[in-house]
């Protein structure tokens, strides 16, 4: 089988390589809108579905069916409100201000398309914030320029280091893509060489 990873985020591509899986890289346009009385739980599934049903809109029937596509996206979630990425550098601290000393949720939603099955999963992670000063996050913001990344930050870099107290759940969740279970999925379904 030919394994599609349907992103462009470095962060998915470094994870799968690591996690040794062969895989090629294709996207395709597809919306990101969803309904604005969805929960915010659901809202990462509900994008990651229509990234894999774009890219494998774009496979003729031969690639489809030789295929498994690997579509993801993930939220910051605080107060059951979805952060997203921010607009700009004031909007990064303002961010990070709000989730000091709090907990939020990292969710992450992965659509597996293979011939006719589809298989979804839906990851969670607690993430606890230490209080951060302003001084410290702007000194991230400035130095690390966060702007491509929900919640503003990105737990892998000196502010994970520094201002995280602890995560209840799967780190690599909160990186953008629960490893762990997708190569399990993977395995099970007999779609990953070893």
């Amino acid at each position: 089988m030919n394994l599609i990873l349907a992103s462009q985020s470095p962060r998915r591509k470094q994870l799968l390589e690591q996690a040794e899986v062969p895989f090629v890289i294709r996207t395709a346009h597809s919306d990101e809108d969803f309904p604005a009385d969805m929960p915010a739980g659901d809202v990462p599934l509900f994008i990651a579905r229509n990234k894999a049903r774009a890219v494998a809109d774009t496979l003729d029937a031969g690639e489809r069916a030789a295929s498994v596509i690997i579509a993801a996206d993930t939220v910051v979630v605080l107060d059951n409100q979805i952060i997203g990425k921010p607009k700009d550098e004031a909007d990064a601290i303002a961010i990070l201000q709000r989730l000091s000393g709090r907990m939020h949720r990292v969710i992450t939603g992965v659509s597996i398309l293979a011939q006719d099955k589809t298989i979804d999963l839906k990851t969670v992670t607690e993430v606890y914030f230490h209080p951060v000063s302003l001084e410290k996050i702007t000194h991230y913001v400035r130095k690390y320029q966060p702007m491509d990344k929900a919640g503003a930050y990105a737990i892998q870099e000196w502010i994970g280091l520094t201002a995280i107290e602890k995560i209840n759940g799967d780190f690599y969740n909160v990186m953008g893509l629960p490893v762990s279970e997708v190569v399990a999925v993977l395995e099970r379904e007999g779609w990953k060489p070893l």
